[in-house]
């Protein structure tokens, strides 16, 4: 009987030792799906921090782009106000000649000269 005793308190301790070793592959199972969360949210902060930086150059190279385009629309846009200044400048001086044309022969009409 003395060897079932000890049959016994074998089984005892192989049934903690399995026990212990079920909680430590539960722990270890754990420790592994934690760590595999903390390498996604590294993985995802990397990802973002890299998407805000594309981001970041992007539109700055489309501000460029927007400045340059609306400084030369504006350019082209004076020129051609420029222009119709000097067409109107042109056609205010040419009625001023025939403005005054039209007066010469105005006061010719009304003076006219006795040829003797």
């Amino acid at each position: 009987m003395p060897e079932k005793e000890g049959d016994a308190g074998d089984e005892a301790g192989l049934e903690i030792v399995e026990k212990e070793n079920i909680e430590t592959n539960i722990m270890g199972e754990m420790e592994v799906k934690i760590a595999n969360i903390h390498e996604k949210i590294e993985n995802f902060t990397q990802l973002v921090s890299e998407l805000l930086e594309s981001g970041k150059l992007m539109f700055k190279e489309l501000s460029n782009e927007f400045e340059e385009r609306l400084i030369m629309i504006h350019k082209e846009q004076v020129e051609k106000w420029q222009e119709d200044i000097k067409e109107l400048q042109f056609l205010d001086a040419s009625n001023e000649e025939a403005n005054s044309i039209l007066i010469n022969a105005q006061c010719l009409l009304q003076n006219p000269r006795i040829e003797s």
